[in-house]
C-alpha cells in the first residue's frame, strides 16, 4: 500500500484510492464512524495534486486547506452531504493512524482534530460563499439547483444544452466573480515539486555558533547600532551623506571607505546592507533621518532569528544585489528575475557537495533567456549579457557566503557534472555544452556548496512551500510503521539505514519492535516494503532467513528469498506453497483491485479460477482484512460466473504479483 505516486502513474494511484477508500468504509462501518465515498476521494485526490503529493501527510495548513479552499472549489454535493466533511476528514485521519499509514512528519491525530474542530466555522462559511466555487463546480451547483441529478447518465449534457438555449437562470455576478479569482490567482491546482534528498544537520546550537559568526549578521547589527536611536542625517535625496557612509563603511569592514565616490550610492555593499536592514525593519527614514526602529530590539539580540530572516528576505533583494554592467544599461538582467532564480539555484544546490559555479551559469543563462528575448538587433549583445548574468551570479554567490549560507572553494570539478553533456536530451544548447566542457576539463575553477545554515534555510523555504524535504534524524521518535513506511517511499536505502539506526539508538526501542509493526499491517504489499527496508537496513542479522517460521510474516518472506534466490521454491511444503500463494493473490488484489484479480484468474485458471480462490481462502493465511475481500469482491463474482471443477493445481505465484520496482529518483 503506497501512500505516494508519480503524477504520471494514474492507474496505480486509482487502485491505490480505491483500496484505500474501501477500506476505510468498511473500517469506518464497523466502528461506527461518519464516513462517505466522495469526500473521502476529494481528500486523496486533494493530496495526491498537492505540490509534495503525500497521501498520508497532513498538517495544519493542509487541514484547512482541503476544507477551506478545495472542498468549496472542487466538490459538487448538496449541502447536507458537504456538511459532513469535517467529520468525514476526521474518520480518514483516524484510519490512517490506526493502520500505521499516517505520514509522522505531520501533525499527530489529537493535533488534526483539534485543527479541524477550530475550522468548523470558517467551513461553514466557505460553503456559504459560492464565489470560492471553481467554473466547473458553479455551473455543477448551478444544475443542481435547477433539480438535475447528476447521477443520471446524459441529464448534465441536457442541463447544458437548456443553458446555451438562455433557459437557465443563473447569478452572473457570481460567476463574474469566479472567473476574476481565477484570472487573478490561477485557481488551486499545484504543480508537482521535484522530491528532495535526506540531508543532515549539525546540532541546533552548532548552527546558533555559525549564525553568529555570520559577517553580515555581524554587519546588519553594527549598522542598526550605528544609526541608533537618534538617527543619521540624510540628503535631499534620503541618502546617507557621503562622510558618514565612508564612516559606516569602515566600521562595517566592508573595505568601501577607502573609495572615492560622490554619493553614498557608489558604495554597492553599504547600499546592500541599508536595503538589507530595511527590508527586515532594523532601520527606518523619518523626517530625513535614518533610524534604528525600536522594537527590533529582540531580532538584534536574536542572531540565528535574524540571519533566518536575512535569508528569507534576500530573493527581493535584486536590485541591489546585481550592479548595472554600464550606464547605458539601468536594470541588469538577472535583477528582473532574481527572486524566481534564487531560490532556482539554491534547490540545485541541496543535498549536494560542491558544485562547478561554471555549470550554474550556464543553467542561469538559459532560464534568462526563457524569461527575455532578444531582438535580431539585439543578437550582438547576446555574449556581453551572458557574462553579465554570469558576473551576477558571482555577486550573488559572495552575498550568500558573506551570510554564511554558502562556502566558495576551488579545486577540480567532480566528473558528475560533465557525465551528461553528451547525452541526447542534454537540455542545453550546444555553445552551452562547449563551453561547459572546456570549463569544466579545468584543474582549479570556483566551486560552491551550501553550508549547514544554507542547508538549514533553503529546508525551511522548501517546507513553507508544502515539499517533502527530509531530514536525517526527524523520525527517531516516530511510530514503528509509520516510520517504516516513510523510510520505504522517500528515502534511499543509504539514507533509510542512518535513519533506522537513529531510531533504534533511541531509549526503548528495538527491532522486535518493528516487527511487530510489520506483523499489525493490514496491506500486503506494504508489508513487503517494510521487510526489504528492515533486510536492506540490518544485514549481519540475516532478518529474513531468521523470520523464515515466523507464522504471519512467514509468506512474505519466502516470497522475498526465492525473489532474491536465497530459496528454492521445492524447499516448501504443500501448505506453505499454499500461504505463498495466498500471500501473491492478496497482493494483486491491493495493487489491481478487485477486478483486476478477477481478470487475471479468469486467464491464468479460465473455469478452475474459483476454485484457486476458495483454496486461498482455506489457507489459513493471517491478513483476516484481506481474505474477507477476497471472500466478497473476487469470489463471489467468479463464483457466479465460472463452472466448477477439481481443483488440479494451486500456483504459487499469479501472474504480475511481484510486479515491478520502480527505481528511486535521486
Amino acid at each position: 500500500m503506497r501512500t505516494w505516486f508519480e503524477p504520471e502513474e494514474a492507474e496505480e494511484f486509482e487502485a491505490a484510492k480505491d483500496l484505500l477508500i474501501r477500506r476505510c468504509v468498511t473500517w469506518a462501518e464497523e466502528h461506527g464512524r461518519p464516513v462517505d465515498g466522495l469526500l473521502l476521494s476529494a481528500a486523496v485526490d486533494a493530496r495526491h495534486e498537492s505540490r509534495d503529493g503525500r497521501l498520508a501527510y497532513w498538517d495544519g495548513a493542509r487541514i484547512r486547506f482541503f476544507l477551506l479552499r478545495y472542498v468549496p472549489y472542487k466538490v459538487t454535493a448538496s449541502r447536507q452531504e458537504l456538511d459532513l466533511a469535517p467529520e468525514v476528514l476526521c474518520t480518514y485521519l483516524r484510519y490512517l493512524d490506526v493502520t500505521g499509514l499516517r505520514d509522522p512528519r505531520g501533525a499527530t491525530l489529537a493535533e488534526a482534530e483539534e485543527i479541524i474542530v477550530g475550522a468548523r466555522a470558517e467551513y461553514a462559511a466557505a460553503l456559504d460563499d459560492p464565489t470560492l466555487r471553481g467554473v466547473a463546480t458553479f455551473w455543477a451547483h448551478t444544475a443542481l439547483g435547477q433539480g438535475v441529478d447528476l447521477t443520471v447518465p446524459g441529464a448534465f449534457e441536457r442541463f447544458k444544452r437548456d443553458l446555451d438555449a438562455g433557459r437557465v437562470p443563473y447569478d452572473e455576478q457570481v460567476l463574474d466573480k469566479i472567473m476574476q479569482n481565477r484570472f487573478v490567482n490561477g485557481g488551486i491546482s499545484e504543480e508537482r515539486a521535484f522530491p528532495q534528498p535526506p540531508v543532515s544537520l549539525p546540532p541546533a546550537s552548532e548552527l546558533m555558533e555559525a549564525a553568529a559568526r555570520s559577517q553580515t549578521v555581524q554587519r546588519l547589527i553594527t549598522l542598526a547600532a550605528w544609526a541608533g536611536k537618534d538617527g543619521r542625517a540624510l540628503t535631499d535625496a534620503g541618502n546617507l551623506r557621503v562622510a558618514d557612509a565612508l564612516e559606516v563603511s569602515a566600521l562595517l569592514g566592508t573595505g568601501e571607505d577607502q573609495l572615492r565616490v560622490r554619493s553614498a550610492t557608489d558604495l554597492p555593499q553599504l547600499n546592500l546592507l541599508l536595503a538589507w536592514a530595511k527590508k527586515l525593519r532594523l532601520t527606518r527614514t523619518s523626517k530625513g533621518r535614518l533610524f534604528r526602529v525600536a522594537k527590533a530590539a529582540p531580532l538584534l539580540r536574536d542572531p540565528q532569528e535574524l540571519w533566518r530572516r536575512a535569508f528569507e528576505v534576500l530573493p527581493e533583494l535584486g536590485r541591489v544585489v546585481t550592479v548595472p554592467a554600464a550606464t547605458w544599461q539601468p536594470e541588469p538582467i538577472l535583477a528582473e528575475i532574481f527572486d524566481e532564480i534564487l531560490p532556482d539555484v539554491l534547490n540545485s544546490m541541496y543535498g549536494l557537495d560542491e558544485m562547478p559555479v561554471a555549470r550554474l551559469e550556464e543553467t542561469v543563462w538559459l532560464a534568462c533567456q526563457e524569461y527575455f528575448v532578444l531582438d535580431q538587433e539585439e543578437e550582438g549583445l547576446r555574449d556581453l549579457w551572458r557574462r553579465e548574468a554570469a558576473r551576477d551570479l558571482g555577486r550573488m554567490f559572495e552575498v550568500l557566503s558573506d551570510l554564511r549560507a554558502v562556502e566558495l572553494t576551488r579545486g577540480p570539478a567532480d566528473p558528475l557534472y560533465a557525465s551528461d553533456l553528451d547525452h541526447d536530451d542534454q537540455p542545453l544548447p550546444p555553445d552551452a555544452v562547449e563551453r561547459l566542457r572546456t570549463a569544466l576539463a579545468e584543474p582549479d575553477l570556483p566551486l560552491v556548496r551550501l553550508t549547514p545554515l544554507g542547508v538549514r534555510g533553503v529546508r525551511d523555504r522548501l517546507l513553507a512551500e508544502g515539499r517533502d524535504a527530509p531530514l536525517i534524524g526527524e523520525l527517531a521518535t516516530a511510530p514503528p510503521a509509520e516510520l517504516l513506511g516513510v523510510l520505504a517511499q522517500h528515502y534511499p536505502p543509504q539514507d533509510a539505514v542512518a535513519e533506522l539506526q537513529g531510531w533504534l539508538a533511541w531509549p526503548g526501542h528495538d527491532v522486535e519492535m518493528l516487527l511487530q509493526a510489520v506483523r499489525d499491517c493490514p496491506f500486503r504489499t506494504r508489508v513487503g516494503a517494510m521487510l526489504r527496508v528492515l533486510a536492506d537496513a540490518l544485514p549481519e542479522r540475516r532478518l529474513l532467513h531468521d523470520l523464515r517460521r515466523d507464522p504471519v510474516l512467514g509468506p512474505a518472506v519466502w516470497t522475498q528469498l526465492i525473489d532474491a534466490g536465497e530459496m528454492k521454491p521445492g524447499s516448501l511444503s504443500e501448505r506453505e506453497n499454499l500461504l505463498m500463494g495466498a500471500e501473491n493473490f492478496l497482493s494483486v488484489l491491493e495493487l489491481a483491485g478487485p477486478e483486476g484479480l478477477v481478470e487475471q484468474l479468469k486467464r491464468m485458471g479460465g473455469g478452475d479460477a474459483y476454485e484457486f480462490v476458495e483454496a486461498i481462502l482455506a489457507s489459513g493465511h493471517p491478513d483476516v482484512v484481506g481474505l474477507r475481500e477476497l471472500r466478497e469482491l473476487v469470489a463471489e463474482p467468479l463464483r457466479k460466473t465460472t463452472r466448477h471443477h477439481p481443483l488440479r493445481l494451486v500456483p504459487t505465484r499469479p501472474p504480475g504479483a511481484r510486479g515491478r520496482r520502480k527505481k528511486r529518483k535521486h
